[in-house]
């Protein structure tokens, strides 16, 4: 219950200031107002918004869903960084816009059903679909706990099926073909460290010389790196290293002499022990790359101009005098754009740096490392730099590794994850189209 309370201003004026009692029981004041109608206004507002936080009370659930998810759900719910940033953006572009003014207790079953439909009908794929309902779970399991609402929206609500697809492995003999077309060595050791020991990008990215032992090859997995929007980051930086992988307990992967005596060569160039192995410092100054135009004949030609003229798209003229502005017109006018600023013709403009403190960002790697990489080599698969990781699973099980001790070598907390790459090699059916054919000969040769 909150109180109004008389005073005079510097200038002698009567005011009356509104008073109220948070939760904790500390007096706290709504504002000062010339007269006390509005005082008392004041004060029973914030009262209201502070029986809105008392556990029971009905009018919890009154507030909207963007004030509870803004005000206390995100504030408060304890999420990875990476996590809360993806929760972040999702939660403002496909779940604000149709729950956010509704009251919390107000939305039912049928409301999620219809949404989700939404979703569907704006093209939205059902991975995500499914990503975007169980952030819309996880806001109401807390609501639930915290009483201000006491049903579960989302309970039964089912999204459109998600397609199950095989992890895409390269055989070693492409494999081999991306090794020999990456630009350097220090880009071959990195990728040749990848497919050995099946690591995450973050995880080997914060790799460094200490969490090698060269005496047993084993290397320890403890900490790993992420690259985040500075604004979720505690103190506004890119990267932040957490103290311990995926799974939340550390690994060791014991790795081959060759790559040992590799790694610990690599570290005698000048590397510390508490050095990143793999830093972005290597090869910070390597060249953009130009868009890869296609023929603009095969693009056909742009709609009419003022003056009825059409050109073909994916050229100047396109650009400039058709004024399309198609996605193969303005590529077309940026490369031009960027070979004059190259050849000094035109006012070159402050080249692009990267931000990182000595971390490799995963985006750079792939755009200036990896894809070139990819279309030297013309593998006719496309392959990830994470596919490593599934190309090492694969490996191991097709030679005849346990499947146990690949789980704890990859991290995974459930063994069914790595069954997954059982028999995901072109050659695994082989040994079984065999005993078909042993069967399907001996009937032939028996009737003969």
């Amino acid at each position: 219950m909150g109180w109004s309370r008389k005073r005079r201003d510097q200038k002698g004026r009567q005011r009356y200031t509104a008073y109220y009692r948070d939760l904790r029981g500390k007096t706290c004041t709504a504002g000062t107002f010339p007269n006390e109608r509005d005082a008392d206004k004041a004060w029973q507002t914030a009262d209201v918004k502070q029986a809105e936080g008392r556990i029971g009370d009905p009018r919890r659930g009154k507030q909207t869903f963007t004030r509870y998810v803004e005000e206390e759900w995100l504030p408060n719910h304890v999420i990875e960084v990476t996590t809360r940033e993806g929760y972040t953006y999702q939660i403002h572009k496909h779940i604000m816009p149709w729950f956010g003014p509704m009251r919390i207790n107000q939305i039912m079953p049928s409301h999620v059903r219809e949404w989700v439909t939404h979703l569907k009908n704006t093209n939205v794929s059902a991975t995500n679909i499914r990503t975007l309902k169980s952030i819309l779970s996880a806001v109401f399991t807390t609501a639930l706990n915290d009483q201000v609402t006491f049903l579960h929206p989302c309970k039964g609500v089912k999204t459109p099926t998600v397609a199950a697809r095989f992890p895409t492995v390269a055989t070693p003999e492409q494999f081999d073909a991306l090794y020999q077309a990456l630009p350097h060595a220090a880009a071959q050791l990195l990728v040749e460290t990848a497919i050995e020991s099946g690591l995450r990008w973050g995880e080997l990215a914060e790799l460094r010389p200490h969490d090698l032992d060269p005496v047993t090859g084993t290397l320890t997995v403890s900490r790993v790196v992420v690259e985040v929007n500075p604004k979720f980051h505690p103190e506004g930086k890119r990267f932040l290293v957490k103290a311990y992988p995926k799974g939340k307990k550390p690994r060791r992967v014991k790795l081959s002499p060759q790559m040992v005596a590799k790694l610990v060569q690599h570290s005698q160039a000048g590397i510390g022990p508490d050095d990143l192995w793999f830093s972005i410092g290597l090869d910070v100054q390597a060249a953009p790359r130009l868009k890869v135009l296609p023929n603009p004949e095969q693009l056909g030609l742009t709609g009419p101009n003022d003056t009825g003229r059409c050109y073909f798209h994916g050229t100047l003229s396109g650009y400039n005098a058709g004024n399309c502005r198609c996605f193969n017109c303005k590529a077309a006018f940026a490369v031009y754009r960027a070979r004059r600023r190259a050849s000094g013709k035109d006012e070159p403009r402050q080249p692009r740096t990267v931000d990182s403190d000595g971390h490799i960002p995963r985006g750079w790697f792939r755009e200036h490392i990896w894809i070139p990489a990819l279309e030297a080599a013309n593998l006719g698969i496309h392959l990830r730099v994470h596919d490593l990781r599934h190309g090492h699973a694969s490996w191991l099980l097709a030679g005849g590794a346990d499947l146990a001790v690949v789980k704890e070598r990859l991290g995974h907390s459930d063994i069914s994850t790595t069954q997954r790459y059982l028999h995901t090699l072109p050659e695994a059916g082989d040994a079984a189209l065999d005993a078909f054919s042993r069967i399907r000969n001996r009937s032939r040769g028996q009737s003969a």
